[in-house]
């Protein structure tokens, strides 16, 4: 599970950790029975407070993406709700303010963080491609 986190976009941490693991169940590079990382081990992963993390499982488990097993982790939800578009597309749209944000005080222009994304994806579906080789 790779969730990356920014200090800089203003958004919680927990808050991040939530988005990105509801939209990793819902486009299905987390299914339902999946094991997520122990409280203490995402935490040193991320470099954040444990009580983050904790605060973020809360979260997801209280909106029923995930389930907590006593004594045995915090597994996504098979009966737990997928995200329909416009909360996909909400959550992208956050993603999309702090990229821009980012590049804005980076001074680069719009049209060539668009060429970017568009050069990440070709290359990005180049090495999806090779791994289904």
């Amino acid at each position: 599970m790779q969730i990356h986190i920014s200090t800089s976009d203003g958004v919680p941490i927990y808050l991040q950790i939530v988005n990105q693991v509801k939209y990793m169940a819902a486009a299905g590079q987390l299914v339902a029975g999946e094991e997520l990382p122990p409280i203490r081990t995402l935490a040193e992963r991320l470099v954040v407070n444990p009580n983050t993390v904790a605060r973020a499982y809360r979260e997801l488990e209280a909106e029923g993406v995930v389930e907590k097993r006593r004594t045995a982790g915090t597994y996504i939800s098979s009966t737990g709700p997928r995200l329909s578009r416009r909360e996909r597309v909400k959550i992208l749209s956050q993603r999309i303010d702090a990229l821009l944000a980012e590049a804005s005080q980076l001074d680069i222009a719009v049209a060539e963080v668009v060429d970017l994304i568009g050069r990440r994806d070709e290359a990005m579906e180049a090495r999806k491609g090779a791994e289904e080789s």
